[in-house]
């Protein structure tokens, strides 16, 4: 703690907003948070606020780590990062240094996902190829007789009425039937997620059984 002390009480000698250094310790930021190093974040924490880095542009990049490298293994912690976010903005500094400091040694001891992260980058390119993919008519919305009239909303299946809240319903446009994009890892609260989905799985699964039966 005491050489952390000395770091944030000196400024450094280089430190360039714009340039190549601006860069490099906010990679080195990023990627200590990524490899679960708290001691190292901080260091390179301190020596982005020291320097005369934006502290509005580090909590930022807070957020979206909180995003892209946990995820929903712990989905507190994009919590704990705009909460950072917005001590910066109501305590300004140099008190919110405490603010970020607990923001950074919290995403670096958390466990780490990108599932979400490549699930959305797959995603956005799918959309980029389907933007004029129909939405399916059973799940448009029916505000019109006519639209009624046309099969908007037609055999839609409310889910809060089966005893698992799961019904054997697509949601996908037809031409992206069975596409999957978020692929849960094993960690935490993730690894939670894994075992719901599995088992709204194997529900469909015999509902659709069910149906082809009758």
């Amino acid at each position: 703690m005491k050489k952390l002390m000395d770091v944030m009480q000196h400024k450094p000698l280089r430190y360039d907003k714009a340039g190549e250094e601006h860069y490099n310790l906010i990679s080195a930021l990023h990627k200590s948070l990524r490899g679960s190093d708290p001691d190292a974040s901080l260091y390179w924490l301190a020596r982005m606020l020291e320097g005369g880095e934006d502290p509005l542009y580090i909590a930022r990049r807070l957020v979206r780590f909180a995003s892209e490298d946990v995820g929903n293994a712990d989905p507190q912690a994009l919590q704990v990062a705009i909460a950072a976010k917005q001590a910066v903005e109501f305590v300004g500094m140099p008190e919110a240094d405490l603010a970020l400091a607990q923001a950074v040694t919290y995403l670096a001891t958390a466990p780490k996902s990108n599932s979400l992260y490549k699930a959305y980058s797959i995603v956005k390119d799918d959309v980029k190829n389907s933007m004029t993919l129909p939405v399916p008519l059973s799940i448009r919305n029916a505000p019109t007789r006519l639209m009624k009239e046309l099969g908007y909303g037609k055999s839609y299946k409310y889910p809060h009425i089966a005893p698992e809240a799961i019904v054997d319903q697509e949601y996908m446009p037809k031409k992206l039937k069975g596409r999957k994009y978020y692929f849960p890892s094993d960690r935490r609260f993730e690894g939670e997620i894994k075992k719901r989905m599995k088992y709204w799985q194997r529900i469909k699964e015999n509902l659709k059984k069910i149906r082809k039966n009758k």
